[in-house]
């Protein structure tokens, strides 16, 4: 679940990407916390595969807003 595509994001309702952002950032906690505790995280770049579909989610919700156009 960790990485969704433009495309797929695009074909999600707006509560499942509710859905999706929520647990991203759960995610993106325990890793952060993990790191902040010293340890060492199963996969890093899974952060920044996070961090991106985050943005990603962000990006769709703005276009659905019509803001920037």
């Amino acid at each position: 679940m960790t990485k969704l595509h433009s495309s797929e994001i695009q074909a999600l309702s707006d509560a499942e990407m509710e859905e999706h952002l929520s647990q991203l950032k759960k995610d993106l906690m325990k890793i952060k916390g993990v790191l902040a505790s010293g340890g060492v995280p199963e996969d890093l770049g899974k952060v920044r595969q996070i961090k991106r579909t985050i943005a990603r989610i962000h990006t769709e919700k703005q276009i659905r807003k019509g803001v920037g156009q």
